[in-house]
């Protein structure tokens, strides 16, 4: 095979076209697609899930992967319960406007139960700068779900983590995209938060933005429980009995508040798609191929952090994270620091005529980074509008997340091309990626305190 810098194009054979060919006209990805979204919900460690691994397990026997197995692992089991978030003085406007108003909200996984009352504080967007300016002491921070497109995305997690160190006592999570959608998302990785989090609509947002000029105060009551669980991955193999192997994985739980088509429904469902070509092309593998759908992800990389503590991470030659293809038109490649990861990928996709999105800088918000972080190399498969993509989630972590928003086509091209990546980058000698090098380009980015607050930065680094 050509090295990784030059051409990674193979002279088609008949066994290929066969393949793809096949892909074409398959309906695993949109049958697997639809029966995770009819479940009532894939929150992590709930029933849901449990049927949602039996479903992975079932559709990756299917597609031919061999040794398909189920490792259960333990976990904290977030519960909802009830959510109450008022307005109790709207602050003198010169009308005769109520005193109290209630309004739609949402607590967000790990949020704590609680009961409390403060003055509403408007931080912005959230940003580190925007947060130390503010006076957050006994407060409720209202924080938007986007970033100024002038500068680095800002994480939920970081937001949140910023703010409770500032001395909040509660956070709100308001969502920039219209429509009555409360946002959710993790406070915090497999414990209980600090503070209570609840996610509420731009709509509501618009109305806090302005009672917190008029010194307003909230009233804000969580119901929630967590609990010992236990989670599930499951995992089979591809090809030759080899001491080195290409990880290929996907999360397949979701947010109880929605569907989870898009996040991450597509993603598992496109892995189950390009499995199924893989095992067809089993003869051009040039090493293991490993193919995982994992649990957990949503609140914490959970799934993730297990399998990758059941492996030898010195035999995983790549690992590549589906979190995000299938989505949208266009493939998007995150190469995570490894320059050798960004090649392959373009060539693959120019090669047969493809386009592609990239983005180089490294993140720990998806489950390549418990591999990551002990150097194994990265690359996660996202996807964009053709026209290009809005930072944030868009119809993501809301109850807009569901199927009709999906293309079949886009479940099956994504799935050709992660097959085509995936066999390339089986006879490709990738460099680890050093913890120096992550360290530089996380600080590069100012990402550090940011990792810091929302405590995914490496004990081992300090």
């Amino acid at each position: 095979m050509d090295d990784i810098g030059g051409s990674t194009t193979r002279e088609r054979d008949p066994t290929l076209e066969r393949a793809l060919g096949r892909a074409w006209a398959d309906d695993r990805t949109w049958n697997l697609l639809s029966r995770l979204t009819a479940l009532p919900d894939r929150m992590g460690g709930s029933s849901g899930e449990r049927r949602a691994a039996a479903f992975v397990r079932d559709s990756l026997e299917e597609a031919g992967v061999a040794d398909v197995r189920t490792d259960e692992f333990s976990m904290r089991h977030w519960q909802r319960g009830t959510t109450e978030f008022a307005v109790t003085d709207v602050g003198d406007d010169g009308t005769d406007t109520p005193t109290e108003r209630s309004f739609e909200a949402i607590a967000l996984p790990y949020c704590p139960p609680g009961d409390l009352e403060g003055p509403l504080v408007d931080v912005g967007y959230g940003t580190p700068e925007e947060i130390d300016e503010a006076d957050l002491r006994g407060a409720i921070a209202v924080a938007s779900t986007t970033t100024p497109p002038d500068r680095r995305f800002v994480h939920r997690m970081e937001k949140f983590g910023h703010a409770a160190a500032a001395g909040a006592e509660a956070f709100v999570f308001a969502n920039h995209v219209p429509g009555q959608l409360p946002p959710t998302g993790a406070l915090k990785f497999d414990a209980e938060a600090a503070i209570p989090g609840v996610g509420v609509s731009a709509e509501t947002h618009d109305w806090l933005v302005e009672y917190a000029t008029r010194d307003a105060r909230a009233r804000l009551r969580v119901d929630a429980s967590t609990t010992d669980g236990t989670s599930r991955n499951v995992h089979g193999t591809l090809g030759p009995d080899t001491d080195e192997e290409v990880l290929v994985l996907a999360h397949y739980d979701a947010h109880d508040t929605a569907e989870g088509a898009l996040d991450n429904g597509c993603g598992i469902a496109t892995v189950v798609g390009a499995a199924s070509i893989l095992a067809d092309l089993e003869d051009d593998l040039e090493c293991r191929v490993r193919i995982a759908g994992v649990g957990c992800e949503e609140i914490g990389l959970l799934g993730a952090e297990a399998l990758a503590e059941g492996l030898e991470l010195e035999s995983v030659r790549a690992v590549v994270n589906v979190d995000g293809a299938g989505r949208f038109r266009n493939l998007q490649a995150l190469s995570h620091a490894s320059e050798p990861l960004a090649e392959l990928a373009e060539d693959v996709t120019d090669s047969v005529g493809q386009p592609i999105v990239h983005d180089r800088d490294p993140h720990p918000f998806s489950d390549h980074w418990p591999f990551l972080r002990a150097g194994v190399p990265s690359l996660q498969l996202h996807s964009e509008p053709a026209d290009g993509g809005e930072r944030g989630r868009g119809w993501g972590h809301t109850a807009a997340d569901t199927r009709d928003k999906v293309e079949p086509r886009n479940l099956r091209e994504h799935a050709m091309l992660v097959a085509l990546l995936v066999r390339e980058l089986t006879g490709a000698e990738v460099p680890r990626v050093s913890a120096d090098e992550l360290r530089e380009r996380f600080e590069a980015q100012n990402y550090v305190p940011g990792m810091r607050a929302a405590e995914v930065w490496p004990s081992a680094w300090e």
